[in-house]
C-alpha cells in the first residue's frame, strides 16, 4: 500500500511509468515549495475536493499488478458464479483532509454491458477510521428495484449525500429511510477492503481529519463474456471503445484477467 500511495502521488503529478495516461486524472496543483527536511503533503494537502483517477492501471505498473491480478479475478469469478472475469475499469478515490462526502449511488447504473452483473473490489490504501470517511453500505439494497438512479455528476454533491438512496428507499416502501435503513461502515485496515454487488447502494462521508488523507482503489469486474448493451445509447466512458459491426469488448481496454 505504501508503494501504491507513492505511485499515486507521481500519477497525480503527471508521471506515468508505462508511458500512457489514465483515462481520467484530476487537475492537480503541483507545489514544490517544501522546506528542507520536509515532505510534500499527500494529495496536495487539505482541500474540499475529492480526487478521482480512472484506469490508473493503464499508466502505472504497480497499480496494474493489483488491478490485473489473476488470483483476484479468479476469486471474483468464483464469488459471482462466472466462467471468467474481466476488468471494466478501476477508480481511485482520494480524499485530502477536509474533502467533501461522496453521494450514495449504485455502480451497476453506470456500466453499459450485458449481462449486467458488476462486482466491485475496494482496496483501502489507508487504515480507515470513521473520521476519514470510509465506504458505507446500505444493507440489503442490492435486492431493490431500479426505481431510482443518479448521474455521475451527483457523486460530489455535498448538500445531501443520502438524497438519492433515501428516495430509492421510499420507492421500496420505507416510510422513514433515515431511521429504517441499516448502514454499515467499512473500517478496514490498510491493505484490507471490501467487495460488493454492483447494485448495492454505497457512499461515504467527508474526510474530517485535519492531517491524514483517505485513499482507496475500486476495481469493477464484469463477466468475461460481457458485451456492450444495445438497448440504449452507450455512456461517454464506453462509447469511444465500441467498434463498428460488433458488440464485443476489446480486450486491450477491458482485459479478461481470469478465464
Amino acid at each position: 500500500m505504501d508503494r501504491l500511495n507513492t505511485r499515486l502521488e507521481r500519477v497525480l503529478r503527471g508521471e506515468f511509468d508505462t508511458g500512457h495516461p489514465p483515462d481520467k486524472r484530476p487537475k492537480f496543483k503541483v507545489d514544490d515549495r517544501v522546506k528542507p527536511g520536509k515532505t510534500r503533503p499527500a494529495l496536495g494537502g487539505p482541500s474540499k475536493r475529492t480526487l478521482q483517477v480512472i484506469n490508473i492501471w493503464k499508466c502505472d505498473a504497480a497499480f496494474c499488478e493489483v488491478v490485473r491480478s489473476a488470483s483476484l479475478a479468479k476469486f471474483v469469478a468464483m464469488l459471482g458464479g462466472w466462467k471468467g472475469a474481466r476488468v471494466a475499469n478501476d477508480q481511485v478515490w482520494a480524499k485530502p483532509p477536509g474533502a467533501a462526502p461522496i453521494t450514495f449511488h449504485r455502480d451497476s447504473t453506470y456500466f453499459d454491458f450485458v449481462p449486467a452483473d458488476v462486482i466491485t473490489v475496494w482496496v483501502a490504501l489507508d487504515t480507515m477510521t470513521p473520521e476519514l470517511g470510509p465506504l458505507e453500505y446500505v444493507v440489503g439494497s442490492h435486492k431493490w428495484g431500479d426505481g431510482r438512479s443518479g448521474s455521475a455528476k451527483q457523486f460530489f454533491d455535498a448538500r445531501d449525500k443520502r438524497a438519492l438512496v433515501d428516495d430509492a428507499a421510499r420507492k421500496e416502501g420505507f416510510d422513514d429511510p433515515s431511521t429504517q435503513l441499516e448502514v454499515v461502515m467499512v473500517e478496514a485496515a490498510k491493505g484490507g477492503g471490501s467487495i460488493h454487488n454492483g447494485r448495492t447502494w454505497h457512499g461515504s462521508a467527508g474526510n474530517s481529519h485535519p492531517k491524514l488523507p483517505r485513499r482507496g482503489l475500486g476495481i469493477h469486474f464484469v463477466p468475461a463474456e460481457a458485451e456492450f448493451q444495445t438497448d440504449r445509447p452507450l455512456g461517454k466512458l464506453w462509447r469511444p471503445h465500441k467498434q463498428e459491426g460488433t458488440n464485443k469488448l476489446p480486450d486491450d481496454v477491458f482485459p479478461p484477467t481470469w478465464l
